[in-house]
Parts: structure tokens; sequence; C-alpha cells
């Protein structure tokens, strides 16, 4: 049965601090599975990007850095012990290195981990950021495997063939891969269920094993439960929708059912928390946030105060859909918790704008979840398709389908149908195909912030359109193949690299060389 991507894991989350989800989150995730591979703490941590990759221009600017070190480090994401990941490698005795170099790859977003504990054991860990915070361990000491952080791992690096043994006292719920390469086999039980300690110190005693490893999931929802689901193309969807008389939401709400295994109960738990920290992090920068290396100072203020003085639009929703994105975006860039949302670039639009509608429409929190997984059943055939990697994509990928996902949760809270929904995302990612992706000064600031509040307005305005019965023409799914087809004929220097559109503009070199060298200047007190 093919694993379809879960709302939580690839779409809606992860829960996290830093500027990016493709370099800050993914990185996290990457190395907390990859410093379990290895025997005893952490010594020493050489970390490479590839000389011709996406990331060799701003992995630091970026959040890599950050992501990479908390990881290594096993600090939980929301523990403001993030924001001191230098430091705190520094007392621990672990060195962890950085550099640029020529290695095989086939990802523009690849990371090469060479990690050595305090007994000498190390550990080669090459990896794919996919986007929205989601990743690929591609290979372990240069073995071919396919790991994504959704399954409880026991790894088994052995010199001898003993297959035959650990079929004998596998878990019956797990599945037993091998690798092999000249010097060694590498073994592979992956589960659902965790792995009972008795059985990694059983395996240990074989003569020809030489180390075994348990590596916990990263992800919220673990794997290996899915049930198959009463419908998959977009087609499909609509036509079961109408059969069976469900919104959107509540097809969202079904399909994480039949993806994770879990109950309608604690995936509405799940959804809830979710909300909570987004609205969270609208109050956190409604309050004020400061942090040196950034571009922008708090300017989500500022629309109120302008209201106040009967400068623009008195009680506008619009206002409030501004406010909302730029407290969220400035949450994210003083390093508080965020929800990327299906990414952290574009983690404004969703949340701001569903929002300022639930309160307009005064939502109950029961319809609120159930809006978020209309917007989640949309991400999830976006993650589908061409995903959430703006290195691959563009911005298209970041603010086009946080646009097509918070037009569906809107055409919900308004109580339409999952056709009117599917019709709302289609308008609003139509309007935003072909968006490229220049961060100013490598910051994911600006132009960000702008288009993430162009996408809360369209995602309002497309919603609008669908209830009112205009035509979206183009059906969601062909939107979908058109972005990957648009985004093929853009050039790789529109793609978050820092190297094309407004990121090359005199006034944005300026502003990075400021930011040098305040940095600089900091670095040296």
């Amino acid at each position: 049965m093919n694993s379809f991507p879960s709302i939580f894991n690839d779409v809606i989350g992860p829960v996290m601090r830093g500027p990016s989800s493709s370099h800050t989150a993914a990185s996290w995730r990457v190395a907390k599975m990859a410093v379990h591979m290895i025997d005893g703490p952490l010594k020493h941590a050489l970390i490479a990007f590839d000389k011709d990759g996406a990331w060799v221009t701003n992995y630091e600017e970026q959040g890599t850095v950050l992501g990479m070190n908390g990881g290594l480090l096993e600090i939980d994401m929301a523990d403001d012990l993030m924001k001191q990941t230098e430091r705190i490698a520094s007392e621990r005795g672990v060195n962890i290195d950085y550099e640029i170099s020529t290695f095989d790859n086939t990802h523009a977003n690849s990371m090469l981990l060479t990690l050595t504990s305090i007994q000498g054991d190390h550990v080669k860990v090459l990896a794919a950021s996919l986007g929205g915070g989601s990743f690929e361990i591609q290979k372990i000491d240069n073995c071919e495997v396919n790991m994504k952080g959704d399954y409880h791992e026991l790894l088994v690096w052995s010199y001898g063939t003993i297959e035959k043994e650990l079929l004998e006292i596998k878990p019956p719920e797990a599945q037993l891969k091998c690798v092999e390469s000249p010097d060694f086999k590498l073994y592979i039980f992956e589960s659902f269920q965790p792995f009972d300690e008795g059985l990694k110190y059983h395996i240990t005693q074989y003569d020809e094993v030489y180390k075994v490893a348990n590596v916990l999931p990263v992800m919220p929802v673990i794997a290996g439960q899915e049930r198959e689901l009463p419908f998959s193309s977009i087609e499909t969807l609509i036509d079961y929708s109408v059969a069976e008389d469900l919104s959107l939401g509540a097809l969202g709400l079904l399909y994480e059912q039949y993806r994770s295994g879990l109950s309608e109960e604690v995936l509405k738990d799940k959804m809830k928390t979710i909300i909570e920290i987004i609205e969270g992090s609208i109050s956190k920068g409604l309050a004020g946030t400061a942090y040196e290396d950034r571009l922008l100072p708090q300017q989500s203020n500022l629309v109120a105060k302008a209201e106040q003085r009967g400068k623009i639009l008195q009680g506008s929703i619009i206002n409030k859909i501004i406010e909302n994105v730029a407290a969220i975006m400035e949450s994210k860039s003083a390093l508080e918790v965020i929800v990327a949302n299906p990414t952290a670039g574009s983690c404004g639009t969703v949340g701001a704008a569903l929002k300022a509608v639930s309160d307009e429409v005064e939502a109950t929190m029961d319809d609120k979840i159930m809006c978020y997984y209309a917007a989640g059943l949309v991400g999830a055939y976006f993650a589908m398709g061409p995903g959430f990697s703006a290195e691959e994509h563009g911005c298209q990928v970041e603010c086009g389908a946080s646009a097509g996902m918070a037009a569906a949760g809107i055409v919900q809270l308004f109580g339409g149908t999952a056709a009117q929904g599917l019709g709302a995302a289609s308008m609003a990612i139509q309007n935003m195909i072909g968006l490229v992706c220049d961060p100013i000064a490598d910051r994911v600031e600006a132009p960000c912030l702008g288009k993430n509040t162009s996408a809360a307005v369209n995602a309002l305005s497309s919603a609008t359109m669908a209830i009112s019965g205009f035509a979206h023409l183009i059906p969601l799914d062909q939107v979908l193949e058109t972005v990957e087809r648009v985004s093929a004929d853009m050039p790789t220097c529109v793609k978050c690299t820092g190297m094309g559109g407004l990121a090359i503009t005199p006034a944005a070199l300026k502003l990075k060389e400021q930011l040098e060298r305040m940095k600089t200047a900091q670095t040296n007190r």
C-alpha cells in the first residue's frame, strides 16, 4: 500500500524555532537521528554541504547551523536553549565544524554528517532536506537507506551474515532489511513499536556484530499503522464527499485517521495543540519581540495604531490578517516557537487568515480544528505533488501552497462543500504560480512578509469567490502539475539561493553587508 503524506508530519508542522523549516527543522531532525547512531557521547561533528548545492550561500543565515547544533546536542526545538547552542556545545566539549566540499548526492539540499564519539566510534550520514521540515536519510556509512524519521529503527552493523538469526528474534510487528557494503552488512529493523533494550543487548552478543544503535523516530506521527483510504485522487475525494455528505475538514480528519491509525479524539487533540501554538505565536508577536540578527523591527503593532488614528479602513478583516501575518513572522524571526505551516517561510499565511476569519465568524475550537484539517488535506495533496522545497520550486510551493491551504480552511469556516474548498484552493494557487524565492540578505523576512500577507488575502478572496459560485476552471490536481512544470523553467538563482531577484539589488546587498558587520562586531565583543 502506498504511504501517503501525514498532515502532521509533512504539512502542518513541525513545531520549531528558526527562520527556515528546510534549513532549521530538517537539519535538527537529521542530526537528532544521526547522533543516536554512534556509541557514546558526541565528541566531534563535521557537517559538509556540496559546493554546487542550494545551501552553500546561506546555510548559516537561514538557520541550518542552529538546527544542526540543536539536534546534535539533543535540545528540544521548543526549549529556549536552542538560542544558545554554540555556548552549550563549548561547555560540553563538543566540537562542531562546517565546511563546503564535494560529495556524491542527488538533491540540492544535501548534507553529509561525519560524527565521532568520545569512545572513537564514528558514523557517516548523507541526508537531504525535502522542504517543510521533511527529510530523508539516504546513506549510512555509504549503505543506501531510506529513513524519514517516522519509524523506530534498530540498526545492526555486522561483519557476517546473520539474517537467519535476526529473523528468529524479530518482533512480529517489525520489518527487517539488509544493505550490503564491501566491508560489512547493515541490518535495519523497522517498527511502529519501540524496541526492547533486551533485544538490542541480545544482538550485541553475536560475534559478527560490532555495533547496534536504537534510533528513535523524530516525527509526530509514527508510520506503519496505515489503512487503505476510501479515496485517493482529488476526483475520488470529491465523489466520496458527495456520497457521504462530508465536508473537506471531515475528510481531512478521516484521511489522517487512516494514515496514522490514531483515533479521532487523539487527532483532534493534536490539532488543538497546534492551533494553540499558532495563536500563541500571534500573541507573542503582537506583544513585541526582539532579536539582533534580523532585518525588520516589530511592525505588527502598527496596524492597530493606524486604525486608531483613522488612517486606514476601520474594522476591516484585512487589517487583522496583515496584523496576524506580521506577528507570526516576527515571532519566527525572533526564534520564538512557531509552527511551519506548511513551511517556516510561509508560516504566517494559514494561521493569520484562519485566526482572522475564525474571530469574525465566532468559530468554536471544534470549528477551527475542522478548518485546519481542511487546510491540511489540501497540503497533503500538495506534498504528493511538488512538495514544499523552495530550493526546487521557488516560493510558489511555500506561499502558493499556504494560500491554497488557507483558502480551503476559510471555505470550511464559511460552511462550504468539499468541492468548493478544493475550488478555492485551486484559484488561490493559480494566483501564485511562478512566485520566486529571493530572501533579502538571506534572512527569511523580506520579501517573505509581503508574500505571506498577499497569500493570506488571496486565500480570503479565493474562498469568497468559490463560495459565491465563481468558476475555478482548472482542477486542483492539474494546478499542482502546473506548479511542477513551471518550476522546471525557473532559473536556480530565484530558488532560495540568494543569487537572484530582490536578493541581488544594491539595497539588499548593502543590508546584507550591514548585518554581517553587526554580527562580526558582536562576535568580537
